[in-house]
Formats: C-alpha cells, structure tokens, sequence
C-alpha cells in the first residue's frame, strides 16, 4: 500500500544511489561545507583527547573521539537572535546538551533516521568508479540505462543484471560500522524507539538490533516474494541467498515465476510497515536522531518534522541539510525563525562514525562501542 506515497521514479532514483552508498561524490565531500552565515562554525583537527575547557556561547566545539587517532569533527554552536530560547542552552555544547537529556532520563524514546552514511565504512562498492564501480562490472548486460537494474518491468524480462548486482552487495559480507552499533546500544539501554533507515544492507540486523525495532523504508534483502500474479509466495533469505551464490536465477516452487528480494524497486509503493508505524513512532518521540542522509528524498525526508515542536533533534551528517524552504518544518540550527521559536536543533558535522564514538565517549559508553566495532571486524576477516 502506498497511502498516497507512490514513489517518483526521480525520487527513487537519488534514493537508491543513498540508500546502495551509490553516491560516491557524496562520499568524498567535505564535511567542513556549512551554510552561509553560521558564524559559530569552523572545522578543526581534534586532538587525541577531549579539550573539556568550556568556551564562550557562539564559538567552535570541536572534539575528538574516545581513543585513536585525531578526527575532524565540528560541533555546531550557533550564536543565537536575542528572544530565542534553546533547548540545548547551558552545557559547553549543543551536542554535550545531548548527552545530558539522555543521562538525565529526559530522552527515553529516540528514533534515528539514517542514510547511507552509516555504512560507508563498511565497504559496500560504490556504483560509479571506473573499472570497479558495480555499473561497471555490468556492462556487458547492456542496460538501456543504469537505473534499469531497479526498474520491474526490466527485471522480469532480464533478471540476471539484478541478481549479480545483488550478489555484489548481499548481506553477510560486510561488517556494521559504529554507527550501526551506537544504534544497537540504544536499544540495549532501552532508549531506541526505532531505527528508520533508507538502506537495504541489513547492516542493522547484523549488529544485532531487533526487528521490531527496525522500519527499513525502502526495503532490504532480508526477506523475497515471489512477484507472480496472484502468488507473492514469501521466501526466507537464506533460499534466495543460496540460488543467487550458485548463479541460478530463483524461481517461484509453486507459481515458478522470479522471486526478488523486498527491494523497493521503480515504481512500486513503500513497505506498508513504514507506513503503519510513522504516526505512533513520532508522536512518542521524546528525540530524533538523523545520521548520513541528504534528506532529498520523500516523504522519509519529511519525517524530521513529525516530531513535536520541543523535541530535541540532532544531525551528524557530512554537510547540512534538511533547512530551508525545502524543509518547512526541518532545521533550525541557528535560530533563524526568530523570537518566540524555541531552538532545538544541534549539528555535528562530520563522518557519522566519528561522530557515533564522541557521543558515545560522552555518555560514557566508549570502550563498550569499541568492542563491539573490534568484534565485528575480527569476525567479518575470519
């Protein structure tokens, strides 16, 4: 069911390039790229352990993550219009200001939005590098155009460009990033009300986050259906799995038509789940958290103003976004709506992992992300 959201093939088009890491321009950007006008914001390179000096309001944050080597990261510190009240007034930072609504039990139910900035670490090949990008590796399939590989009509006449492409990127390849661990160590604290995500990796599942827990808003390979008429038969990932490693094009056992994995494809609606859990989720949000999205692609850009009007949200993103009249109800990360708004917004710039560790070094959960990250990677390299 679409419930009025039937997606754009444009809109499905950039989403797809987020949602795969497929944007690798998007990735090589630099984070230092702030609005104009934000006076308070620079970019630094941090030393190997918090500065805890407090500056003056309207001055640069920078830190560094828990251990290792320095980061660039810029915590946002607006200088804020008089008659504007903040939400995230009083600490030495907006992010510190954060930690603290989560420490205090003031934040008990936060949901996360997040794009393919929290798996670039991982690894996933991008689409467009030449010779290794993954469009290159299917060029001898002879695509009308690139995006066909996504499209339906496409697939049910020439299913193989899918599944190799799908064979490229299936999960179990690939290690969650601390990104997707800082997730799962908000719902081990009881603080996760839900993960959306625009990505189909499945990078969440595998860091150990619970289903129900998870709105994947644009599909993921964890489960298929066959796409027959009238059958839909559903099928378990690890069937699909098993025919797409052996090459075999899998096929329906009981209607013998193809089976896709649950990708939104050109075309076809988003998951009804996202649909039916939207309006409880963020009306209980008590804080939203969005991570390594553009924010261009609807209606899961929108969401960011579902939230009540003194939610407090955070962005950690390489660039901002999600402001302007694009956004009417996004960003304010400097209180640019004036007297009588009440500024809620904090901003980290920078890569999301980074970001994640710093957080996480602030509500003391440091070593306990590091492990998990150490883990993965020491499991995924067996």
């Amino acid at each position: 069911p679409t419930m009025g959201h039937e997606s754009s093939v444009d809109d499905l088009a950039r989403d797809l390039e987020e949602a795969l890491r497929l944007d690798d321009k998007q990735a090589d950007r630099a984070g230092d790229s702030a609005a104009s006008g934000s006076d308070a914001e620079s970019t630094h390179t941090a030393p190997s352990s918090p500065d805890s000096t407090p500056e003056p309001e309207g001055s640069p944050d920078t830190d560094s993550a828990a251990a290792g080597a320095p980061v660039t990261l810029t915590v946002h510190r607006p200088l804020l219009p008089a008659g504007v009240t903040s939400l995230l007034a009083g600490a030495n930072s907006a992010l510190d200001a954060i930690a603290e609504r989560i420490q205090s039990g003031m934040a008990k139910r936060i949901i996360v939005m997040a794009g393919a900035g929290i798996s670039t670490a991982a690894g996933i090949p991008d689409f467009r590098s030449p010779g290794s990008g993954l469009y290159a590796n299917l060029q001898k399939y002879t695509l009308p155009y690139p995006e066909a590989i996504f499209t339906l009509d496409y697939f049910r006449k020439k299913p193989k460009p899918f599944y190799v492409l799908a064979k490229e990127l299936y999960p179990g390849q690939f290690a969650p990033t601390a990104s997707h661990f800082f997730v799962k160590l908000l719902a081990q604290r009881g603080l996760l009300l839900r993960h959306y995500t625009q990505n189909i990796d499945c990078l969440e599942r595998a860091a150990g986050v619970e289903s129900s827990l998870i709105v994947e808003a644009h599909g993921s390979f964890h489960q298929a259906h066959c796409i027959g008429s009238g059958c839909g038969k559903e099928f378990p990932q690890d069937w699909i799995r098993e025919r797409i490693f052996s090459d075999q094009t899998p096929r329906c056992d009981r209607c013998s038509s193809l089976v896709k994995p649950d990708i939104t494809f050109f075309g076809e609606g988003l998951p009804a789940r996202f649909f039916d859990m939207i309006g409880g989720d963020f009306a209980a949000c008590d804080m939203l958290t969005v991570m390594g999205t553009s924010l261009q692609v609807q209606p899961f850009a929108s969401l960011v103003g579902d939230v009540g009007p003194s939610v407090p949200r955070l962005l950690i993103n390489r660039e901002r976004v999600g402001e302007g009249a694009g956004h009417p109800r996004g960003f304010d990360f400097d209180g640019r709506r004036g007297a009588g708004a009440v500024h809620r917004d904090a901003l980290v710039l920078g890569d999301c992992d980074d970001a994640c560790r710093l957080l996480a070094d602030k509500l003391g959960w440091a070593e306990e992300l590091a492990g998990l990250v150490a883990g993965a990677q020491a499991q995924t390299s067996l």
